[in-house]
């Protein structure tokens, strides 16, 4: 089922915590909603699953208006907010059960479903416990089961692994993908690296903007502008090597990298590759190229570029 979200913005007092955005999320898409603290990546997230109303702007969930049908919207949706608010009184058990009533499961699959949490969230060893005696990682697992209990098109994840070690994380990534081929998901998160293995397409916002919107792929891509390579080069002086390689009509600037002789950091042109020349200069001044691979553009250093603004 496809989110569709078109000029959002929702006002608190005279602050705009989300500035008149669109996007479109579609089914089987597992979207990455990466900014800021205070970017109003939560504010866009309550306002798809109909728990605050925009200012202005419309929200659909396949042929669901947001604001005009919430109650349909709300069957459609599992939601585990970043606060993951839970009874901690109550055992496992009781609280799916609790939870499997309030979403209208039929009385005749609420047990099955209830064993389906269980296994998929990894909950078999704590189901009777209370919830408030189990660990943060335990609680975060329920919080999703909840989310996931009542089988719902559209999964939206508010830091989803906040808690978790790193197994759990695999685990929880895992299940997120396996997910996110059937449904629609927005997951929110700030770590990054997990963003990049678990989603298909990333949206960057800042300030109530959308500043980025691709796959990791493209958005890498995109912020690289001129290429950066890395090479060792064995028996050149290193000042005679510094100096060819800077002639190179393909080649920006060259930097020896601190505590090496014969490493050095290459800026291409704009447009340009210089991996050949390297190459070839290599071979005519017979020198040995141990070294030649290109500096990928880090996720965290798009994040960084286009939020520190």
């Amino acid at each position: 089922m496809d989110i569709i979200v078109e000029n959002l913005t929702k006002i608190y007092g005279t602050q705009k915590a989300v500035d008149n955005i669109s996007f479109k999320v579609h089914t089987g898409e597992v979207l990455g909603f990466l900014g800021p603290n205070g970017a109003g990546k939560t504010t866009t997230m309550k306002a798809i699953t109909s728990y605050l109303l925009p200012n202005k702007g419309s929200i659909r969930l396949g042929e669901f208006s947001v604001t005009d049908q919430p109650e349909e919207v709300r069957k459609l949706i599992g939601y585990l907010p970043e606060n993951n608010p839970l009874y901690n009184d109550m055992p496992v058990i009781d609280y799916l059960r609790f939870v499997a009533k309030i979403q209208g499961i039929d009385k005749s699959r609420i047990s099955e479903r209830i064993r389906e949490m269980v296994r998929v969230c990894g909950l078999e060893g704590e189901k009777h416990k209370k919830i408030g005696e189990l660990s943060k990682g335990y609680r975060q697992r329920v919080g999703l089961a909840q989310a996931l209990i009542h089988d719902p098109e559209v999964l939206i994840l508010d830091e989803p692994t906040a808690g978790l070690d790193p197994n759990q994380i695999v685990e929880i990534r895992e299940l997120i993908r396996t997910i996110g081929r059937e449904k629609t998901v927005i997951l929110s998160s700030h770590i990054l690296a997990e963003v990049e293995a678990t989603c298909d397409r990333i949206l960057i916002i800042n300030k109530g903007k959308i500043v980025a919107d691709g796959t990791p792929a493209n958005l890498r891509k995109k912020a690289q502008g001129q290429e950066m390579i890395r090479v060792t080069i064995e028996e050149g002086q290193k000042n005679e090597v510094v100096a060819a390689l800077q002639k190179l009509h393909s080649v920006d600037w060259v930097n020896p990298i601190a505590g090496s002789d014969n490493r050095f950091e290459i800026q291409s042109k704009a447009h340009q590759s210089s991996r050949r020349d390297v190459f070839d200069l290599c071979v005519r001044s017979k020198w040995v190229l141990t070294e030649l691979s290109v500096v990928e553009t880090k996720l965290e250093d798009i994040f960084h570029e286009l939020t520190m603004n």
